[in-house]
């Protein structure tokens, strides 16, 4: 029986390669039908914002590797509503159209749900 698999991002998308990390392990997971969720938590949810511009960073776009995941199977994303708000990120504006918003009371739930928790 596969091992389901949580991974929680926490890292803004150029702060440093956790969100990165975080993003390629969904993928490998993915492409071996691994059951994954990916949870962009604190500043991992700016990771979500539509029109980044990785270029002026001199970093490569994370925008393509957030649009493959449902290519890979990985459907079950969510995002913290308590981080969105105190980043005044309106839920209704991210890029992803399939992003579960959930009130931080229910993230305790959420990772309960899996096998095992990657937080990056």
């Amino acid at each position: 029986m596969l091992q389901s698999l949580l991974i929680i991002s926490r890292q803004a998308p150029w702060s440093g390669p956790g969100a990165r990390e975080a993003l390629d392990i969904a993928l490998a997971g993915g492409a071996f039908d691994l059951p994954i969720g990916l949870l962009f938590m604190d500043d991992g949810v700016f990771q979500l914002m539509p029109g980044q511009n990785a270029g002026a960073l001199q970093q490569k776009d994370l925008t393509a590797n957030l649009q493959a995941l449902s290519l890979f199977g990985v459907e079950d994303l969510f995002a913290c509503k308590d981080s969105l708000a105190d980043r005044a990120i309106l839920p209704a504006g991210l890029d992803a159209e399939t992003i579960k918003v959930l009130p931080a009371d229910e993230i305790g739930a959420l990772i309960d749900r899996y096998d095992q928790v990657i937080t990056l």
